[in-house]
């Protein structure tokens, strides 16, 4: 049995084509028309348009030409719908090809076109017809009465500008209408040349125990339009795309940064991604880099940590024996945690935080920053802010012994030294090899994981901790 819908389709195209004409005049529908736009941006160069517009639309075959659509559109997603129904798509072509003077030229091979000169003198022009016969690696061939010209002659002239040529990205849309009449069509479509990341800004306290994190949405639009008052959204999240063997390349344009304050962005879960809704319209402009408000955080409790890790390089060299190892400086870090008791606890997209501190006088100091990825509620974040100047360690093997082909023991002493004014604790971390057992330390370590051993190691101000340990390994 045929469903009902799939007849009701069949009788439209049916009467369509029977009442209509073979051609259908084109319709430019511009952003003039435009009673609604929404814009949502993924992290991947990926960005979904709802485009609403109003149409004087026909009995029977129209021709629509959207004109400003993006031009980074991909024409296979896009959508065409009527509200009210009664309205068929029976082919799209998105013209990318657009009117430029070498374009305007390439198309205009085999032609006939005017050269005209101005008279240096007397200011008069003249006028001669010229055949294109070749536009090709930035030069014109021209044939002007018996002689070919290689150069441009004078100022060149066009009788039309040929129909494939547009001076706007645009998506020309053949659809069957039942009725005539004003209708608001919907047209939606995936782009690329739209991007979004996160920015986060975190005020370090004189103190270093916590920080104020303001977070900034960073927006990119090049896809060669602008979308005025739009209702955005971003998405958060990495969703799965298939390889697109289709790419057009695209000039990169200089971008122009705004910033703009304070609306309040409203974050939500959309299937397995986070959503976060501007609460106002907002003018993407192209070719502009634009900012706004994404959270804001005062007085985050932070741990800071002097890391250090594989001093003695065990893993590299169990097997040998070695004297003094190379001089290593603790890595800083600073951590977080993000959930409501520390004042945060909304998801956060993944970007960059930079970190700065206020010095003695009072001005700001980049101390570093990190990328984080996407994070959600109640994770740590936890930030590598460089290398600290004044804690260093030196690794030295004071034994070794191999016991037999397969198991080895290595005896260290790591002195970490500390040349701050006041007393720091450095996180010692070491890499072992095979099956491996701790035969005699100084300070006793934790097990970390299957691999690493671990001590928190307090070194006084303007002084140094030695470490000894002895470790056995078997393969």
């Amino acid at each position: 049995m045929i469903p009902t819908s799939s007849i009701a389709r069949a009788a439209l195209v049916a009467a369509a084509f029977t009442a209509a004409p073979a051609l259908a005049e084109e319709v430019s529908v511009g952003t003039d028309a435009q009673t609604g736009i929404a814009v949502t941006i993924y992290n991947s160069d990926l960005a979904l348009i709802r485009d609403q517009r109003q149409v004087d639309l026909k009995s029977g075959l129209n021709e629509l030409a959207f004109v400003d659509v993006s031009a980074g559109i991909r024409p296979e997603t896009a959508l065409l719908t009527a509200q009210g129904g009664g309205f068929q798509v029976t082919e799209q072509n998105f013209d990318f090809d657009l009117l430029t003077p070498q374009k305007l030229l390439e198309k205009s091979v085999g032609s006939t076109i005017r050269v005209i000169r101005t008279n240096p003198t007397t200011g008069a022009d003249t006028s001669e017809d010229a055949k294109v016969l070749s536009v090709a690696e930035g030069m014109v061939v021209l044939q002007i009465g018996d002689r070919i010209e290689t150069a441009v002659p004078g100022r060149l002239v066009f009788s039309s500008v040929p129909a494939n040529l547009r001076a706007r990205p645009t998506l020309v849309t053949k659809a069957l209408a039942e009725k005539a009449g004003p209708t608001t069509v919907a047209l939606s479509y995936l782009s690329r040349g739209l991007g979004w990341q996160a920015d986060y800004v975190a005020s370090l306290s004189a103190d270093e125990k916590t920080i104020d994190l303001n977070g900034l949405v960073t927006l990119t639009n090049q896809s060669g339009v602008t979308y005025k008052d739009a209702k955005l959204q971003l998405v958060a999240g990495e969703v799965n795309q298939v390889q697109d063997m289709l790419r057009r390349d695209a000039m990169p344009a200089p971008m122009v940064a705004e910033s703009v304050a304070a609306p309040k962005m409203v974050q939500e879960q959309a299937f397995e991604y986070h959503l976060y809704r501007l609460d106002t319209p907002v003018t993407i402009q192209q070719n502009q880099t634009k900012q706004v408000a994404l959270m804001a955080a005062s007085g985050v409790p932070v741990t800071k940590q002097y890391l250090i890790t594989d001093a003695a390089n065990v893993w590299g060299r169990y097997s040998t024996s070695f004297g003094e190892a190379d001089r290593v400086n603790a890595t800083v870090k600073l951590k977080f945690v993000n959930d409501e008791k520390s004042k945060v606890g909304v998801p956060l997209p993944k970007g960059i935080v930079r970190v700065y501190k206020a010095d003695s006088q009072g001005d700001a100091v980049f101390v570093g920053e990190d990328s984080i990825d996407h994070t959600p509620k109640n994770e740590d974040v936890n930030l590598t802010l460089g290398q600290a100047f004044d804690i260093t360690a030196r690794a030295k093997q004071t034994d070794f012994e191999q016991i037999s082909d397969r198991v080895y023991e290595n005896e260290y002493e790591v002195e970490i030294k500390n040349a701050k004014a006041e007393k720091i604790t450095v996180d010692l971390r070491e890499q072992m090899p095979g099956d491996w057992k701790m035969i005699k330390e100084s300070q006793e370590h934790k097990k970390l994981d299957a691999h690493t051993a671990g001590w928190l190691v307090e070194v006084p101000a303007n002084g140094s901790t030695k470490l000894t340990y002895r470790v056995r390994m078997e393969f």
